[in-house]
């Protein structure tokens, strides 16, 4: 079991999951092309291949999208914003899958709106990571020039291994928490899902 592994061993691990995802690796690397500052494949295309492969489905198995977060605050009008999207729906259009790039120097602006909480400003991509509704969830990962991969996990990677859901109450409202984690355990009915801190 590989959430029972030293951290070395679980990143090896980590990989060689994940490069099973042949999206997801092929979206990885088409995304170093575009050359985004502060750069990663995050959230759900990440732990749900993970609890696929886990639970012997396909690695793809109800992955609705990929996420590519940066980070720019140099210029945080939509506009900037727009543009990179749009650069990334030509490079990603041949993909049998939708690829969501998403500039976190900007989610101050809208999130309030949508959410129902004020954010504050994001420092960076790693920051914004942070504050996923479960830490199950926080993780990130770019290739590096050396073909190594850089790892962003602020809460390691153990629970996502286990298949076990854990709320991480900093940002997102109990609500958002809690609806995410019942579509997830329906699609994963073999997941652990701990609740939401009184």
């Amino acid at each position: 079991m590989l959430g029972r592994l030293p951290l070395s061993e679980q990143l090896d691990g980590l990989r060689a999951v994940l490069t099973q995802n042949e999206i997801l690796t092929d979206v990885m690397t088409r995304a170093a092309a575009l050359e985004l500052p502060g750069w990663y494949m995050t959230a759900g295309c990440l732990f749900q291949t993970v609890w696929n492969v886990a639970t012997g489905r396909p690695p793809t198995n109800g992955i609705k999208d990929y996420d590519i977060f940066y980070f720019d605050n140099t210029d945080l009008s939509w506009e900037a914003e727009d543009a990179v999207i749009k650069s990334g729906q030509a490079l990603f259009a041949d993909l049998p899958a939708e690829v969501e790039i998403r500039n976190e120097a900007r989610v101050h602006l809208w999130y309030e709106q949508k959410f129902g909480v004020p954010c504050p400003p994001y420092e960076s991509t790693e920051s914004a990571i942070d504050c996923f509704a479960a830490t199950t969830c926080c993780l990130g990962i770019r290739p590096e020039s050396d073909g190594g991969w850089r790892v962003y996990a602020p809460h390691g990677l153990s629970d996502m291994f286990n298949l076990l859901v854990r709320p991480n109450p900093v940002l997102a409202p109990r609500e958002v928490y809690e609806t995410k984690a019942a579509r997830w355990k329906h699609q994963w009915p073999e997941l652990t899902v701990l609740p939401w801190p009184n």
